[in-house]
């Protein structure tokens, strides 16, 4: 499957501007991390002292933590306890971005919550907290209601993450089903359980391997035959427009009953699979409500999977991540390039600081770039996870060295400098220092090469701190030029 500029287009003018709801079961995931060193002297059970507690959004409010990292505008349903996971919930969600006002509050359950306890690398305990069963009259209504003035305002699109905890009964999603269809807009499924009677009608239906053999009582493998054979089965059986396997290592497949699309797995390391399947339905509806073609839909369900499954632990995909990976694979397809703006690079940076990943800033206008340069991006690079080069515009440039340079064009300078495997991103600046650039995204680490003093550095000020590397001796773009100048002179050139 190809990019192309429509998808780089949609991620960065029109994904904000969606507006979709998420329906079904809800849940917080809790985690507690720590470390085991001995086996208590009371029962032959290891002592797990806790360092770290974490809380984020599971089941269906993964998915919608899926579509507000891709700041799309989030529309939250679903039924929760009336108790202190319930307020927890709200807090992140709301802390995402997420409006909840669609989350009933229950009297006959609790919030769904899963406690793990994770020792060094392992997990050592699980403990679940839920009650389930099909919700109350009074709890459906609720919910119809909150979907039609939704609907009334305006949706994009509606996904249905049903886990089979009692929110997606079938008259209820075959309601949703028939109220998406009566407004035009997509609704997706990501199916629970072997009956896909309730799920008849819908749009698009994304079950792993092991889920579309369940719900057709088979046991195929994970080949491209089998896999089309059984979705087009589902098509027919259950009225189903189009169904999309996830099928791990071997990508995705979108199935329907005139056309069979397959898109290979990203991921060049898997760590943790957890939540892939919730990233590929937001992303996958994401695109479709934003008038994306089928192709470009499964391309970029595909590419944010490849980001989530390269982290450990649940994970939501972010828009700045995913426009980055999607401008390096056109960049590796000898497609168009351009360099991130201002406000992406921004957005990312803050998605790496979240993560706690180390961000390395250095700024030149590296003019017939050598090996010199890549000696020294290499070296900034081994500083820290990510490196962010400012470069100088050709504006700039000139302002600086003078009417006859730069010699090569800001937007091949940047693109030779994003080829390296060692640069994570490339700025245009147009000022003649970095300042501003380095105040937006805040490095943990600014560098600069040469016989610099941290106190010359424009912009310390909002970096972390400052490391002054050493130039490789022998190199630099002024001798090659005047080597160049000289063996013009001598007309051996």
């Amino acid at each position: 499957m190809m990019a192309n500029i429509a998808v780089t287009t949609f991620l960065t003018d029109r994904v904000q501007k969606l507006k979709i709801a998420v329906i079904g079961d809800v849940m917080l995931d809790r985690y507690f991390r720590g470390e085991v060193k001995r086996i208590s002297p009371e029962a032959p059970v290891p002592i797990n002292k806790i360092s770290d507690t974490k809380s984020v959004l599971g089941g269906a409010a993964n998915v919608a933590a899926n579509l507000a990292g891709l700041q799309c505008k989030v529309f939250m349903g679903g039924v929760t306890g009336d108790d202190d996971n319930r307020k927890l919930l709200l807090e992140i969600m709301r802390d995402a971005g997420i409006n909840c006002k669609g989350l009933v509050k229950s009297k006959a359950r609790k919030t769904i919550t899963k406690l793990r306890v994770v020792g060094g690398a392992q997990q050592m305990l699980r403990m679940d907290f839920e009650e389930t069963g099909e919700l109350l009259p009074g709890e459906v209504k609720a919910l119809q209601n909150w979907l039609l003035d939704l609907l009334n305002d305006g949706l994009d699109g509606i996904i249905i993450s049903d886990y089979a905890k009692g929110v997606c009964a079938k008259d209820f999603t075959q309601w949703i089903i028939a109220q998406a269809h009566k407004a035009k807009i997509p609704v997706l499924i990501d199916p629970k359980g072997n009956d896909w009677r309730k799920y008849r009608g819908c749009d698009f239906i994304t079950p792993n391997v092991k889920e579309m053999n369940e719900a057709l009582g088979k046991n195929k493998a994970n080949e491209d035959t089998e896999i089309v054979t059984m979705a087009r089965q589902a098509v027919k059986k259950f009225g189903i427009k189009n169904v999309v396997v996830t099928r791990s290592e071997k990508g995705m497949s979108l199935v329907n009953s005139k056309q069979v699309i397959h898109s290979p797995a990203t991921a060049i390391e898997v760590f943790d699979v957890s939540g892939a399947g919730d990233t590929a339905a937001a992303t996958l509806l994401a695109a479709v409500a934003g008038g994306m073609s089928k192709e470009q839909a499964v391309y970029m369900a595909n590419r944010a999977s490849g980001i989530v499954v390269a982290k450990v632990g649940t994970y939501a995909v972010h828009r700045n991540e995913l426009l980055k990976d999607v401008l390096e694979e056109e960049r590796k397809e000898g497609k168009g390039y351009r360099t991130l703006s201002w406000e992406e690079i921004a957005n990312l940076a803050a998605t790496w600081h979240a993560c706690g990943e180390t961000i390395v800033f250095t700024n030149g206008c590296f003019d017939l770039l050598h090996v010199g340069h890549v000696t020294y991006l290499e070296k900034a690079k081994a500083l820290g996870k990510h490196l962010v080069i400012g470069l100088n515009s050709d504006k700039s440039v000139r302002r600086l060295k003078g009417k006859t340079r730069p010699l090569v064009h800001e937007m091949d300078r940047a693109r030779v400098l994003a080829a390296l495997g060692c640069v994570d991103a490339v700025v245009l600046f147009e000022q003649d220092t970095p300042t501003e650039l380095v105040k937006l995204i805040r490095p943990d680490i600014l560098v600069k090469g040469g016989d610099y003093k941290a106190s010359q550095l424009a912009g310390r000020q909002y970096a972390g701190k400052v490391e002054i590397l050493s130039y490789e001796k022998g190199y630099s773009t002024t001798g090659v030029v005047e080597k160049i100048a000289k063996l013009a002179k001598e007309g051996k050139i």
